[in-house]
């Protein structure tokens, strides 16, 4: 398997558990949402610390930090991506798993943007038929919301930003999102600390028995394999269709909160989602044909 399909395989895989977190965020509801994040950036850090540490010696952290620039850019990308966690679990733990659905979908135009801007990708005329069809769903989603959509917006930009950065960076996808969280480690276990001592965290105690503590610190390694998976994808495979690829995460989002948490899902959203999953279908045969017509052009 080449090095594009590995990439496309894994920014499925990441998009796929990203999309069903919601479940396993609400297990963890009667936590409160700041130190859900808190114990997922600590345990997160731990668990990638020491898996490079064991496969690659102490020198994986000073071969990054001995590139400021570099360094630079995973602070950057780490503060993003310490943002984005901590609205999306507060947001599914307080009732708006479609919002932060909407958030996902608009994300992809994003990045699609971005690749066509900045980074001069070009799209064939049936990828921007697919994006015309999701930008207009997104409309018309974003119009009839009935409020204007704060989450979805903030999700959306934080996590474009972040693959853009993530892209840039010439760094090996899990060494990277070492750094990244060991830029979120102090501050998080500083806050549990204070948390703890304080009486306000529930952890040492067992306050939330040990089943929720087994549940936090596994939410780390929910964290770090869907992010190392999309770092690797996105310097494989081209920005505009890992873009299209990440309606699944948000698709799969949106079937949690209407079908697993009973949020409202109305006429006017089920027209936005279905020109959206159009759009989707147009991107997916083109893919499928052009990817035949390169295995017959190999085999004349």
């Amino acid at each position: 398997m080449g090095a594009h399909a590995r990439g496309l395989w894994m920014a499925v895989a990441a998009f796929v558990i990203w999309g069903l977190m919601p479940l396993y965020w609400h297990l963890l509801k009667h936590v409160p949402s700041l130190q859900v994040v808190a114990h997922r950036a600590l345990w997160s850090a731990v668990l990638v610390a020491a898996w490079l540490t064991l496969t690659r010696g102490r020198g994986w952290l000073r071969a990054v930090l001995e590139r400021p620039r570099l360094a630079g850019m995973l602070f950057a990308s780490g503060m993003l991506i310490g943002f984005n966690w901590s609205l999306y679990v507060w947001a599914v733990n307080a009732g708006h798993v479609v919002e932060s659905s909407l958030g996902y979908f608009i994300n992809p135009l994003l990045n699609v943007v971005i690749g066509v801007a900045f980074l001069r990708e070009r799209l064939v005329p049936a990828q921007w038929v697919a994006v015309a069809l999701a930008a207009c769903g997104v409309l018309w989603l974003t119009f009839n919301y009935g409020s204007f959509p704060w989450i979805a917006l903030s999700l959306a930009g934080s996590f474009a930003l972040y693959g853009l950065i993530r892209r840039q960076a010439e760094v090996d996808a899990v060494a990277g999102l070492g750094v990244e969280n060991l830029y979120l480690l102090v501050p998080a276990a500083a806050l549990l600390a204070w948390l703890e001592l304080d009486g306000s965290g529930g952890f040492t105690d067992l306050r939330w028995g040990a089943g929720g503590n087994l549940l936090l610190a596994l939410g780390g390694a929910l964290t770090a394999r869907p992010l190392s998976g999309f770092a690797y994808a996105v310097r494989r495979v081209s920005l505009s269709t890992v873009g299209l690829l990440q309606y699944l995460a948000p698709t799969l989002q949106l079937l949690c909160g209407v079908l697993v948490f009973g949020e409202p899902f109305g006429r006017d959203r089920a027209i936005g989602f279905i020109v959206i999953w159009c759009g989707l279908a147009v991107f997916a045969v083109d893919g499928f044909v052009r990817a035949r017509r390169r295995i017959v052009a190999q085999q004349a």
